[in-house]
């Protein structure tokens, strides 16, 4: 076992063993995990001023930061261990190298420092410790907010280092046994490698969570009263689920309700229309003399948008390939231009509604006419237009997907994009290659996929219009 299952296995048993045991050709390669490295390592290289060396060599030559170095070592009842430290910082003190030594240091991502990152260090003390000979009394938490570098020093005393151990003699007896249930918590599963390997027998068992507004806490209430898959809760009347559903208060039914109708959508595979709330007779009418799809790439770290796409559709009618199709690049140096760019497209055509999946695109919007200095007045009269289908779809249908995502939703209407895999986490993994490197074949990838939305965003107005011309 190494300090990678360690980490898993804080997460979720699963994950620790499927990392350990499971086929790799089930595993989709994350692109949040590289984001994570890329990351890590820049933050890395500017707290060590750029002196950051890989492995064994760079100890005996006491460089100030060593990363890529693999130790092995024996724990009690010889238990094999292995430990990667994100980075080895060296510091004062006596080693078998001389007057030096190095501490164990690993990289946080937001505010929080979490178990996962005291017992990484901990764990690393122990066999660093041996392997340097020297006691390493605490470790260091690297942080980044604002553009500077944060250290926060760790003491990994007594107690802690206790904890740690039973947590790795609980993670030997898990990798030696049979692979352990599926979380019940699933919203840790949204970046895990092992998603769709799970997802499948998720759906077989008919967990709870896997319908759409129910999560750990509301699974946990329905379990209690007796409610253990998607098949028993199928089977409920909304009034006898609402009684049941207390902990809601005034809402019981109307949640009640929701759940009854998502369990039996995902169990037959089959859509059913919200018939009381005709939502979608106002888009049919107002976009029947054109209107804009548009969508944000960003990256919400730096709460930077890189990237706004506009698709421009004068009817329906249009074939994909006769689309307009307009990327705006959102350089930092340049914001000013891309502004006045985005504002140039949605007052080109006032009376067009602009289309839209999720808030994203309305609240850039607003920020981008603030920084313009319109009034209050021009900004409700352009943000007035933006029609969000995600809350549309969610109001008018209820469909038998585990959510209503973008690309869950289109997919099942059969959209495909152009790359495999794509996703937002991966345009953004291209987007910081692409700033790296300079290279410009990030830049097409980040733009196919952005136009890719904009087209996944018309399949589902199509969807909403067509089936609202069946009930005229």
């Amino acid at each position: 076992m190494n300090s990678h299952h360690l980490k898993s296995f804080i997460r979720c048993k699963r994950k620790a063993w499927l990392d350990f045991k499971g086929k790799k050709s089930y595993e989709v390669w994350s692109a949040q995990k590289a984001i994570d490295k890329v990351n890590q390592f820049q933050i890395f290289s500017k707290l060590c001023n750029g002196e950051i060396y890989t492995g064994l060599k760079a100890i005996k030559k006491g460089y100030k930061g060593v990363i890529g170095l693999k130790i092995k070592g024996k724990f009690f009842q010889n238990i094999n261990a292995e430990i990667r430290p994100q980075l080895l910082l060296k510091t004062k003190g006596i080693s078998k190298w001389g007057e030096y030594q190095y501490l164990p240091a690993v990289y946080k991502l937001g505010r929080k420092t979490t178990k996962e990152h005291l017992y990484d260090l901990a764990f690393s003390s122990i066999l660093l410790g041996s392997f340097q000979e020297s006691a390493i009394e605490k470790g260091l938490v690297i942080s980044s907010f604002g553009k500077k570098v944060n250290v926060e020093e760790i003491y990994l005393n007594k107690k802690l280092r206790k904890k740690v151990l039973n947590v790795l003699f609980d993670l030997n007896d898990c990798l030696k046994g049979f692979m352990p249930e599926i979380t019940q918590d699933r919203k840790k599963c949204t970046i895990c490698s092992w998603q769709k390997f799970c997802d499948e027998e998720a759906k077989e068992n008919g967990y709870l969570t896997d319908i759409d507004g129910i999560g750990f806490k509301t699974a946990s209430l329905l379990k209690t009263n007796g409610i253990t898959n998607t098949q028993t809760l199928a089977s409920y009347s909304e009034k006898q689920l609402g009684d049941k559903l207390s902990i809601f208060r005034d809402q019981k039914y109307e949640k009640a309700s929701v759940f009854v109708k998502q369990a039996k959508a995902y169990i037959s595979g089959e859509p059913s229309c919200i018939s009381d709330k005709n939502v979608t007779k106002d888009l049919l009418e107002k976009t029947s003399s054109g209107f804009y799809v548009f969508d944000i790439e960003s990256n919400p770290d730096e709460k930077h948008n890189f990237l706004y796409g506009f698709l421009k559709i004068n009817n329906l009618f249009t074939k994909n390939e006769d689309l307009i199709y307009e990327p705006i690049l959102n350089l930092k140096n340049n914001k000013g231009e891309s502004y006045r760019q985005i504002i140039e497209i949605l007052l080109s055509h006032k009376e067009w509604p602009v289309l839209h999946y999720g808030e994203t695109e309305k609240i850039a919007t607003i920020n981008i006419a603030k920084n313009l200095n319109f009034s209050f007045e021009e900004i409700d009269s352009l943000t007035s237009r933006f029609i969000d289908l995600h809350t549309l779809i969610r109001k008018s249908w209820v469909l038998p997907l585990k959510n209503y995502g973008l690309k869950t939703v289109s997919n099942w209407l059969g959209f495909e994009w152009e790359q495999k895999n794509a996703s937002g986490s991966k345009a953004l993994y291209w987007w910081i290659q692409y700033q790296i490197t300079g290279n410009e074949i990030f830049l097409k990838k980040i733009i196919q996929y952005n136009k890719d939305d904009c087209l996944a965003t018309l399949k589902i107005t199509e969807y909403l219009i067509k089936n609202q011309l069946k009930k005229n």
